[in-house]
């Protein structure tokens, strides 16, 4: 009776520790499974590409639940969103998405996205999540034609002039004298003139940002309150002739891609680049010469308004727990340490609250004065034009009509083409 009341307790213990092992058994499977997420961005190896790679290698070693694969899409935002456009088709979409801000309409209106509202609900349980961190002004960059929050915005970036202070001291050339457009095209025409060199050069990516920052200011809108594009107005019109006047007829600013026109800049062939803040880690490292930055220009008798430029991350993934996961990755790249890496690695100013008044950021301004005029123009930036309907052809068409003017085409006939168009297809 001893013996059998012995095995019994010898069996009871056996099938305590076996169910012990069969649990740790689950547990342990479960803390190994991994969920699998993409990342879509555009940010090219000087646009912030090796910033990328560092997050999220960082993000996975701390996160051993979530595994983040980046993918770099040429040709900026309207590559991305075509190659979104394929991805969708397939049913095979990315989870996170890099979203340009003229695209947030299009991207609303035509993709099966979370918002990040929703997954602050649902993920979070707190209402706060994002009100707590971003600023009216900042969330408003990230919202489409109906007000709705897309998704939360990630990089910020205003256009400011950057210079060859040893080119322009050598061509007699003040700094005061660049504050307005016709200023810079003086300057551009001397520099010509005196050295041979390029004055100016405007950044041409795949997108006409810089040429609506000139528009803007000028006075022009680039969309009515209607939502009908109006560019091809007399201020619109006067833009562009001084741009194409620069280029065509004083042959003082180069028409030239993004990645050539820089490469002239860094190289000193050229004086002056207009172009986003987040060039200014770039610049910093690649010159020889003293270069420094000042605020956007304005034309005569009118005041700053600049397009923010940068991106929003927004949420594509269709499954409960990629969605969480993208969350979780989302919420890690807008913690301040992780803004920080973005911004040295960039010169994107951060779109948080608490990262904007951070020491370690006032810290990082103080030692890099390229970005401060950047940060000055925060306040005078508007949200950067989004066309709901045929966003990403109305984008294309007011690049084609930058081309055009640049190779000498008619401006305001050109211009009225372009507007027409778009809104025909409204």
């Amino acid at each position: 009776m001893k013996l059998k009341g012995l095995t019994k307790k010898v069996l009871g213990i056996i099938s305590i520790f076996s169910m012990a092992l069969l649990f740790a058994g689950c547990s342990n499977s479960a803390a190994h499974k991994v969920t699998h997420i993409t990342y879509w961005h555009v940010n090219a190896q000087t646009l912030g590409g090796a910033s990328v790679n560092k997050l999220v290698k960082k993000f996975n070693e701390t996160h051993k639940n979530i595994k983040v694969t980046a993918k770099y899409n040429p040709n900026m935002y309207q590559g991305l969103m075509q190659n979104l456009q394929s991805a969708q088709a397939s049913g095979k979409v990315p989870d996170v998405v890099q979203i340009g801000w003229a695209f947030t309409n299009y991207f609303s209106d035509n993709f099966k996205y979370m918002t990040p509202t929703d997954a602050a609900q649902q993920f979070d349980k707190n209402k706060k999540t994002i009100t707590n961190n971003f600023s009216t002004q900042t969330l408003s960059f990230a919202k489409n034609a109906k007000g709705k929050l897309v998704g939360l915005p990630y990089s910020l970036s205003t256009p400011i002039l950057y210079t060859n202070d040893d080119l322009l001291a050598k061509d007699g050339i003040k700094k005061s004298s660049l504050k307005t457009w016709e200023g810079v095209a003086k300057a551009a025409k001397t520099i010509k003139q005196k050295s041979g060199k390029y004055g100016v050069y405007i950044q041409e990516p795949a997108d006409t940002w810089a040429q609506q920052a000139m528009m803007l200011s000028n006075g022009a809108q680039i969309k009515d309150a209607n939502g009908k594009a109006a560019f091809a107005s007399t201020q619109g019109q006067k833009a562009y002739q001084l741009y194409q006047d620069m280029v065509l007829k004083d042959k003082s600013a180069i028409h030239t891609p993004w990645n050539q026109g820089m490469d002239d800049f860094v190289n000193g062939k050229v004086a002056m680049a207009f172009t986003t803040v987040a060039q200014a880690s770039h610049i910093k490292q690649s010159v020889s010469f003293k270069a420094s930055s000042q605020s956007a220009p304005t034309f005569d008798g009118h005041k700053l308004t600049v397009p923010v430029g940068g991106s929003m991350l927004a949420i594509t993934a269709q499954k409960t727990a990629q969605q969480k996961a993208a969350w979780t990755f989302e919420k890690f790249m807008y913690q301040n340490d992780s803004l920080l890496t973005w911004d040295k690695g960039t010169g994107y100013l951060p779109p948080t609250k608490t990262s904007l008044k951070s020491s370690a950021f006032k810290t990082y301004l103080a030692a890099n004065p390229m970005i401060k005029p950047a940060v000055a123009e925060l306040p005078n930036a508007v949200p950067w034009t989004s066309f709901p309907k045929n966003g990403l052809q109305a984008e294309q068409d007011m690049i084609d009509a930058r081309d055009k003017i640049l190779s000498g085409s008619n401006v305001g006939k050109t211009l009225k083409s372009a507007q027409e168009k778009i809104n025909d297809q409204q």
